[in-house]
């Protein structure tokens, strides 16, 4: 993998569009993220042209489900070759066991463990009386017990699941920079830092989409992130 620790967020509804925009800015990434909107909409020959710019490819799909249907999930997407897949830890131990069995040999496997749209608010309401930082170290926990190569947090929650785990491969979203010439909305995400604080804590893949992606120059906004890094 890159030593670019950055992964664009790429999901536009248009192939044509989000082929433009990673060629752009393939450069200064180190890999490109897919996730639920892209796959949904362009499947295996979406994910097939965008890997021919030969950047390693996330393919952020969240599976949740029983262990038998998450590791036949993870056998279909095998023939893509991804770099990194995420699976939700509340799946439980074994559903994160089959879907590490079924992945393959260079392939990680990163747990969700709380998304970065919740507050603590959102998590009472789920039934989770703990905080975010509680909750996300129970379930870093679990997901290493259960063999897998690392999870996924907020910023504010990676520089304690990085002392638990120090050798876990952490992924961090909801991040927004404080640079001009990026947009910094904070959108829909509640928990959210800069990358060079999240890479600081102990972040091992920064995701990035709106601040680059929704920038008047993309190109210009990816070149601002690298040079903090």
């Amino acid at each position: 993998m890159s030593n670019n620790p950055v992964y664009l967020a790429l999901d536009l509804p248009r192939l044509d569009a989000a082929e433009a925009l990673a060629r752009k800015v393939a450069g200064h990434v180190g890999g490109i993220k897919l996730g639920m909107e892209f796959f949904y909409a362009h499947g295996h020959h979406g994910v097939h042209e965008i890997h021919k710019l030969g950047l390693p490819i996330f393919l952020d799909l969240k599976l949740h489900d029983i262990p038998n249907t998450v590791a036949s999930a993870m056998q279909s997407i095998h023939v893509l070759e991804p770099a990194i897949v995420t699976v939700h830890a509340a799946g439980g131990r074994a559903m994160m066991e089959d879907a590490k069995a079924a992945a393959g040999d260079n392939c990680k496997v990163v747990a969700v463990t709380v998304l970065t749209s919740l507050d603590a608010n959102d998590l009472t309401a789920t039934g989770i009386s703990c905080a975010a930082t509680d909750q996300a170290l129970r379930l870093a926990e679990l997901a290493h017990s259960a063999g897998l190569d690392g999870i996924v947090c907020s910023g504010h929650e990676v520089g304690a699941v990085h002392r638990q785990w120090k050798d876990g491969y952490h992924v961090v979203p909801g991040l927004r920079p404080a640079l001009p010439g990026t947009n910094a909305s904070h959108g829909d995400q509640k928990r959210t830092m800069t990358p060079r604080e999240a890479r600081d804590a102990g972040a091992s893949v920064l995701v990035i989409g709106r601040p680059i992606s929704r920038a008047e120059d993309p190109l210009a906004a990816a070149r601002a992130i690298e040079a903090t890094l």
